[in-house]
């Protein structure tokens, strides 16, 4: 991989806040969900849409959105993807009619592909070989991190200016971070960009990177963390004692992070990233029973956040371990971006489903098998790659 010869620590900071601009485009409508109703009292039980619009994109097209961005620019596409991510966040300040609402949701979802996709690319190539999976574990914190200053920061910002005042700030955050990140790469050498995939090829393309143990592995473990982290974050909270229920739930995504950062960075210098993957998931199903067997225990909730950080931790650092090449690199972070999507639009309805028909015992016992699922998932691919060789 061409990289610019040492870590640029100040450019990689600029990307992961682009990250963060990225993860409120989630969370700037999840941390005020029950606020939205006021906004618009004619959605009714469509309401629900105005989140899971964003990811219908990322579903979709995640897999090959490393094609079209490798092909458009690294660079390009991220300055532009903040551009647009701001443009409708401004467009929403004007409380627009609930289904144009929406259609500026679809195309935030766009935006949200672009960042997601470029932007750890664009990390790898602005650190060196040593410093990669540090950039990378730091790149892995921002969808925490971003929920966390959402709840600390915008929701007092609602409480004293309302509702639309989350979405100018988000406007003007996204348009600030283009402008300085379109700065700030404007030296950074990058690879050649790769032919714009042709429209009919597209079905083939998935399939390409479906196949490859190589492309596809980040993603498949990707897919069981999502579909369990934001999903216990929202189901977990009423079976916690209501004394300890708002700061155990704003410490979980903090821990996951600090374990990232501190446990999964310096495992990252002894282990693969895909055995710190699967150690993290073991762990996660150890915390995952010891909340089967005493509900609520908060030191369990903690034990199962940290458990968290190394999945995220491995999850990206084995992108560039894996694939070499900035372009396969980007196919990986697409299909890790289809995953992620995946498994926030089916992670609620299944662990709520799961407690409506087993109760609580058996929602944490489904979620126990879903870590044990992303164990096996990257041994069975672990295996297909040594096929391969």
């Amino acid at each position: 991989m061409r990289t610019t010869g040492k870590t640029r620590w100040g450019a990689i900071l600029a990307v992961w806040a682009a990250g963060l601009g990225a993860a409120a485009q989630y969370g700037k409508v999840s941390v005020v969900f029950d606020q939205l109703g006021e906004l618009y009292p004619e959605a009714g039980a469509g309401l629900s849409l105005s989140v899971s619009m964003t990811g219908v994109l990322g579903i979709l097209m995640g897999a090959v959105a490393g094609l079209f961005v490798s092909a458009f620019g690294y660079r390009r596409t991220l300055v532009w993807a903040l551009w647009t991510g701001a443009a409708m966040s401004a467009l929403q300040v004007l409380h627009l009619p609930y289904g144009l609402f929406l259609l500026t949701r679809v195309v935030e979802g766009l935006s949200h592909l672009g960042i997601v996709v470029a932007g750890p690319t664009l990390m790898a190539l602005l650190a060196d070989d040593r410093q990669r999976g540090t950039a990378l574990t730091v790149w892995s914190t921002f969808f925490g991190v971003a929920f966390a200053l959402l709840n600390w920061l915008g929701l007092p910002l609602v409480a004293s200016h309302g509702l639309l005042a989350l979405f100018a700030a988000h406007a003007v955050l996204m348009a600030v971070l283009a402008v300085l990140l379109h700065w700030a790469m404007r030296d950074l050498p990058v690879p050649p960009r790769q032919p714009m995939p042709q429209l009919a090829m597209l079905p083939a393309l998935h399939l390409k990177i479906y196949r490859s143990p190589f492309k596809l592995a980040p993603a498949a473990g990707w897919l069981f963390y999502t579909t369990c982290f934001v999903a216990l974050l929202t189901v977990l909270p009423p079976h916690l004692p209501e004394g300890q229920r708002a700061f155990v739930m704003g410490a979980f995504p903090l821990i996951s992070i600090a374990s990232s950062m501190v446990i999964g960075v310096a495992l990252l210098r002894a282990i693969p990233a895909v055995q710190l993957i699967q150690l993290g998931f073991g762990l996660c199903a150890a915390g995952g029973l010891w909340l089967w067997a005493m509900p609520g225990d908060w030191l369990a909730c903690f034990a199962l956040a940290a458990a968290f950080g190394l999945v995220q931790s491995g999850s990206f650092a084995c992108v560039p371990q894996l694939n070499t090449t900035a372009a396969d690199q980007a196919e990986s972070n697409g299909a890790m971006s289809q995953a992620g999507n995946a498994g926030n639009v089916i992670g609620t309805p299944l662990l709520l489903a799961s407690l409506g028909m087993a109760g609580y015992g058996g929602m944490m016992l489904v979620v126990c098998a879903l870590f044990l699922m992303g164990i096996l998932v990257h041994q069975l691919l672990a295996a297909r790659r040594r096929a391969w060789a």
